[in-house]
């Protein structure tokens, strides 16, 4: 995720990022600037006294404002899935803190405190391992039998948080905790595995595919007709208006499917890998014990 001042946008209109599309849409644009010419200079050379070229551009207004409606809500789309994201990342930092912080009220035992100290940073390190479907930096923090049965599990959070409530029952039935403590902590402990449904929602869930198709379809015709409405007003500036108008409406839609999966590794997508390394330095802060 790039982070940047939002209050400095003059330097960043002239920058060309990881994130900006006008690289990656460049040799599109070039194409369809060739393709433009083609159909320019067909129309001012054969077609240019037909008056249905000459009154196209009124149809074109009125396709375009359609458009644009349908890319607001392709857009806004998107973007409440990014943020549903962020939200719920946003309640496993507060969550796991919560978590953390009644243990440590709660019960003095050492070994309770060590314990938990590997587990919650465990469960946020494989929740993102889980939603990138990533295998190749797996590193737990536990015994050999623990990792062990851990590579076994057919839903790995589900494994962890499992271990999180055995030990909360061992501790209740030890009387580490009253009743009433336990169920304080099994609330916290249940948000995870309501956060890790919810990511995995918008993870499995992608636009449905005919919208998605047709909006596509839809930018495509649009953009390469554009010479039949804007020939006889623009001449060949209608190649450049076409390419402007090409890299507007596709960028708007390569941003759209970028963040509606804001789990990946994107340059726009949630850094996720920060927020854990943020959950696992508060967690042991607040826990304060040695790993061993």
């Amino acid at each position: 995720m790039i982070k940047y001042n939002p209050k400095i946008w003059f330097r960043y209109t002239f920058l060309i990022s990881k994130g900006d599309t006008f690289a990656a849409l460049l040799p599109s644009m070039l194409i369809l600037a060739v393709m433009t010419f083609g159909l320019t200079y067909a129309q001012i050379k054969y077609f240019h006294d037909l008056k249905i070229f000459k009154d196209a551009i009124a149809v074109y207004s009125l396709v375009g404002f359609v458009l644009s409606l349908l890319l607001v809500f392709r857009t806004n789309t998107a973007y409440d899935r990014w943020w549903e994201g962020r939200k719920k990342w946003g309640e496993l930092v507060n969550d796991t803190r919560s978590l953390a912080l009644k243990i440590v009220s709660c019960d003095s035992n050492t070994e309770d405190r060590v314990f938990f100290h590997r587990m919650i940073p465990n469960y946020v390190h494989v929740l993102r391992w889980h939603l990138r479907n990533e295998n190749d930096d797996l590193r737990l923090e536990g015994s050999d039998e623990f990792v062990g049965k851990f590579t076994k599990a057919s839903h790995r959070p589900s494994f962890i948080a499992k271990q999180m409530y055995d030990r909360l029952k061992l501790m209740r039935d030890e009387e580490r905790l009253t009743e009433t403590e336990y169920l304080a902590l099994d609330v916290n402990l249940n948000n995870f595995s309501n956060i890790t449904g919810a990511c995995e929602r918008i993870l499995n869930t992608p636009m449905p595919y005919s919208y998605n198709m047709f909006l596509k379809k839809f930018i495509f015709i649009y953009v390469t007709t554009l010479p039949l409405g804007f020939v006889s007003t623009f001449g060949y500036g209608t190649i450049l208006i076409a390419c402007f108008i090409f890299y507007i409406l596709v960028s708007m839609e390569l941003l759209a499917e970028e963040i509606e999966d804001p789990f990946g590794k994107d340059t726009n997508d949630l850094p996720l890998s920060e927020l854990s390394t943020k959950i696992t330095e508060n967690v042991q802060d607040i826990l304060k014990v040695d790993d061993r």
